[in-house]
């Protein structure tokens, strides 16, 4: 009888669900590593479970010292510490894998890069920056729309503490954060200050119609408009800064975050999230205006700090 007991009992028990397999593209970031460890690592307290990172393709950007000495190391650790399949190209990674994590450090390769992945059918999440420059990111969305390909593009600081500051009575924020630059992107604010942008849109969302930027040898001050006549301030601190932020309430109070942990956890388990339902956490629409608000910072301070209206970033005909 308990033999019968005990086959009963395991005939309705649940499936584990097969983990999904990703394939990430561009060895030459930390993020490869530490996503990856973050994934495979099943014993790790910060395990993010439901998807395992199996193949890689290195790409790399020989002109960035960053990407070109980092390119091989950490492909090597990722073979020898979590057996990921090294491939020779994009088209050998598409059939071995479920979902891209497309993480090349260089912006300038991503259009490029995804035009690649685009061809698998699979969703695709674009590590910051989008690209390098909003045209790049425009053609981006465009060819997803057109090939029907989910994505979403984001910093970790879009899931860090800072999202509890995010209030119905906030009348403006003050985000801070690194903003070191690298003279091969098009837009200077993709390379790092793209935190600090990720930052403000987390607490203001979309609606920013123009924007005034000021910079100096150490640091930059990018202030937007909000259609609603809220100001939003991104300071940025060269080489490196902390990552904080402040808002402003009715009623003359405020609310702060003055040093907010770094952690890629939170991302990973977004994209996890988005790998298995196909639904992008942060819309495509919020991504490309941040895209147009750099550009117009850009342009703001090559013309001494004068206020530039963002581009219209709509993707309808």
């Amino acid at each position: 009888m308990r033999g019968c007991l005990v086959v009963v009992f395991l005939a309705v028990l649940p499936l584990a669900a097969a983990d999904l397999r990703l394939g990430i593209v561009g060895t030459d970031t930390s993020h490869a590593v530490a996503f990856t460890t973050v994934l495979n690592d099943a014993g790790a307290a910060d395990h993010v479970a439901g998807a395992k990172v199996t193949a890689a393709f290195k790409g790399g950007s020989p002109d960035i010292e960053e990407s070109a000495k980092r390119v091989n190391r950490y492909a090597a650790e990722l073979q020898a510490k979590w057996s990921v399949q090294m491939v020779n190209s994009i088209a050998e990674l598409c059939p071995a894998v479920d979902g891209i994590l497309l993480e090349s450090l260089d912006g300038r390769k991503h259009l490029e890069q995804f035009r690649a992945a685009a061809r698998c059918g699979k969703p695709v999440f674009i590590d910051k920056p989008l690209a390098s420059s909003l045209a790049d990111a425009m053609e981006i969305a465009r060819l997803a729309r057109r090939e029907h390909i989910p994505w979403f593009s984001s910093s970790t600081l879009r899931y860090s503490p800072i999202a509890e500051l995010k209030s119905a009575d906030m009348t403006g924020a003050i985000v801070w954060a690194p903003g070191p630059t690298e003279p091969h992107q098009q837009l200077d604010l993709s390379w790092y200050g793209i935190h600090g942008v990720e930052m403000l849109y987390t607490l203001l969302g979309t609606g920013c119609k123009e924007v005034t930027r000021m910079s100096s040898p150490g640091s930059d001050v990018i202030t937007g408009l909000w259609n609603d006549g809220r100001l939003g301030t991104v300071h940025l601190q060269r080489p490196y800064g902390k990552y904080g932020g402040v808002v402003f309430l009715k009623g003359e109070k405020l609310a702060a975050k003055p040093d907010v942990p770094f952690s890629y956890v939170p991302l990973v388990r977004e994209i996890v999230r988005f790998m298995q339902t196909r639904t992008p956490p942060v819309p495509n629409e919020v991504t490309l205006e941040m895209f147009a608000f750099m550009d117009a910072a850009q342009k703001s301070v090559a013309q001494d700090g004068k206020a530039v209206r963002l581009a219209n970033t709509s993707l309808k005909p």
